[in-house]
């Protein structure tokens, strides 16, 4: 006898066949949501977290969404994100600039009116808790095919001994040679001329001219108004001996690609009014510029590009806080842009090697120690890949009195697809510093961020394998390094790519937020163009999933160097360090402001009492973050005390 399924079990048969059918047809579906939700249910377990921290985005609403390329936490404890015109052209043709201020604290965001183009400034925390932020984008570049009228730098000369000249903007040039005529695009001063006498006879001898530097553009587009060799050029205008005084020579004007181009603006960010305050312009125009706070509180301004979009020359220049005005250093010393130069202890400058790109491959790249009194630059040798130091991230490691610094990642000069996975290592207090070759990332790595945070460990995370994370390079990777062992720990991943103008900073309650990156291209195939990350993530250390953290309960809000000052707290027995961490001030993984300093410490009857150090080299005036940790490494909030 044939057996005939009953109509229930056909059902079931064909029920199955399709949900199998189904699961075939969806099986890569399937899989990758449950993994996904297997994934989120493992890093959310309490004690994966206890283990690798965690990683969460920050809600911040639309309006107050920009291009974050610059991040300072500022002493009042919230956080100043600024975007400029955040790499957009649209923004800076339609003269949109955006600053906003996140409170951490209360989650609350404020728009901040922004006067300049601050996209690819220079910042640093000021002795009296204030931001300085000088420099900025005065033109966008253009490249090579874009640009349709020849132009370029134009050399201004003054013969005239007993008066400056001031051309304005609109002045036309003419060839001598090429008969050319090429228009300023903004109005320049000239000095005049320094009469040079001979020292021993005191005869004169000649007049060296007052110099000018201005960019120049062709009247009409096309190859046909290109010069190919230098040239003097009459100036329209002129009237009497200075017909004869006044010219210009140039180079090449040409068709050529066009960089961007900086401006002198300086602005001091207020936090307590939160509000920017006009200060008096730089001597330099700068694009891409590094300001490292000196050991008298006065502000150092290195590199950038200038008005024309060519390096800065050598020509530093210094900033007083007291009288809000720029004075030249008076020596020479040429770095790429935005270069990472330290304060060392002893008053000295390290410079690191690290740098985020313009600038000749073979100028200024060498790292060393530089005396700014005299202009001696003792360079550090020992580095094994001393040609991919461009887009590195340099972190002095703690304690600060340690003078031990750790260069991470980096790569090629300009748009190179190599890249470094090593971390080099110096002891600037060795007899005779040298780098070597510490622990490794698994890849190589361009754009790294790094945070010291208070438990004296390192937080390096983001960073692509090729330049601006192009062919999908991003590397989606955080590590602890711990500076005793000299090892990275594998920790929580973020969810985001980090590369080109991004960061990370440290907040008060020990939490890291990172920010920013400007991808070349949005796929793999390098098609489609990128487009900038608005997303903000915060980290929260393993250390913050541990319980109870210590708590200072009062104290004073200021400490002198070599003083000490007593805190309460109910923790009083199982503290074991206290520290201060200058807040950071942070750009294209640059931040020479962060250092953590190693405190004295001795417990008293009802809480501890910290010592400062002396140095003020080592301590700079201005706003501190005092963080005291337990026998587990678990540290406390910051709490902010002053340095006067």
């Amino acid at each position: 006898m044939t057996y005939r399924p009953g109509r229930r079990t056909r059902r079931m048969a064909i029920t199955t066949a399709v949900v199998l059918a189904l699961a075939g047809a969806n099986g890569p579906w399937l899989y990758r949501v449950s993994s996904e939700r297997y994934h989120e249910y493992e890093i959310n377990k309490p004690e994966y977290k206890a283990a690798n921290g965690h990683w969460d985005f920050l809600d911040v609403p639309s309006e107050f969404r920009i291009n974050t390329i610059h991040a300072a936490l500022l002493h009042t404890g919230k956080v100043l994100l600024v975007a400029g015109s955040g790499n957009n052209q649209k923004n800076f043709d339609a003269k949109s600039f955006r600053s906003v201020l996140w409170d951490p604290g209360t989650g609350t965001f404020t728009n901040v009116p922004t006067p300049k183009d601050m996209f690819c400034s220079g910042h640093t925390q000021l002795p009296d808790g204030r931001l300085l932020i000088a420099g900025g984008t005065k033109r966008y570049e253009k490249l090579k095919g874009d640009v349709t009228r020849a132009g370029g730098l134009m050399i201004v000369h003054n013969e005239d001994p007993d008066k400056p000249v001031t051309l304005p903007a609109g002045t036309r040039f003419t060839g001598k040679e090429n008969g050319r005529t090429f228009v300023s695009k903004d109005p320049v001063l000239v000095e005049r001329a320094t009469k040079v006498f001979d020292r021993k006879t005191g005869a004169f001898l000649r007049n060296d001219p007052g110099l000018g530097r201005i960019y120049v553009e062709a009247q009409k587009s096309g190859r046909t108004y290109e010069t190919g060799t230098q040239d003097n050029y009459r100036i329209s205008g002129l009237s009497g001996s200075d017909t004869r005084n006044v010219y210009g020579i140039a180079q090449k004007l040409a068709l050529d690609k066009k960089d961007f181009q900086g401006i002198r603006e300086a602005f001091e960010f207020d936090p307590v009014a939160e509000r920017y305050i006009t200060v008096d312009p730089m001597n330099e125009a700068r694009w891409y510029p590094t300001l490292t706070t000196l050991k008298d509180g006065r502000v150092l301004a290195l590199s950038g590009l200038d008005e024309i979009g060519q390096i800065v020359p050598g020509k530093d220049e210094i900033y007083d806080p007291r009288t809000k005005k720029w004075a030249y250093t008076g020596i020479v010393r040429k770095f790429p842009t935005y270069p990472a130069v330290f304060l060392l202890s002893d008053g000295r400058l390290f410079y690191s090697g690290s740098n985020a790109g313009y600038g000749p491959a073979d100028v200024g790249r060498a790292p060393g120690v530089w005396d700014l009194a005299t202009n001696r630059f003792e360079e550090i040798p020992g580095l094994s890949d001393a040609r991919e130091m461009e887009t590195s991230a340099t972190v002095r490691l703690p304690p600060a009195q340690d003078e031990k610094f750790m260069v991470i990642g980096g790569g090629g000069v300009g748009e190179s697809d190599r890249s470094s996975e090593k971390s080099r290592l110096v002891d600037l207090k060795a007899a005779e510093p040298r780098f070597r070759d510490g622990a490794s990332l698994t890849e190589g790595t361009r754009y790294p961020s790094a945070s010291l945070l208070p438990d004296d460990s390192v937080l390096v995370t983001g960073g692509s394998s090729d330049y601006r994370g192009r062919s999908g390079s991003n590397i989606l990777q955080a590590r602890l390094y711990d500076a005793k062992t000299d090892t990275y720990r594998r920790v929580a991943d973020p969810e985001v790519g980090r590369n080109y103008h991004s960061g990370s900073l440290l907040l008060p309650d020990g939490r890291v937020m990172i920010f920013g990156s400007d991808s070349l291209y949005a796929d793999k195939a390098n098609t489609r163009p990128g487009v900038f990350e608005q997303r903000i993530e915060i980290y929260t250390p393993p250390y913050l999933y541990r319980g109870s953290r210590p708590e200072l309960t009062a104290g004073p809000k200021s400490i002198r160097r070599g003083g000490t000052a007593v805190f309460t707290t109910k923790q009083r027995p199982t503290i074991t360090s206290a520290k201060l961490m200058r807040p950071s001030a942070v750009t294209h993984v640059t931040d020479t402001d962060q250092r953590s300093v190693a405190l004295g410490l001795k417990r008293t009857a009802g809480g501890i009492a910290v010592t400062m150090p002396g140095n003020r080299a080592l301590v700079p005036s201005g706003w501190y973050m005092l963080f005291v940790t337990d026998a587990n490494g678990t540290p406390s909030k910051g709490t902010w005390v002053r340095v006067p």
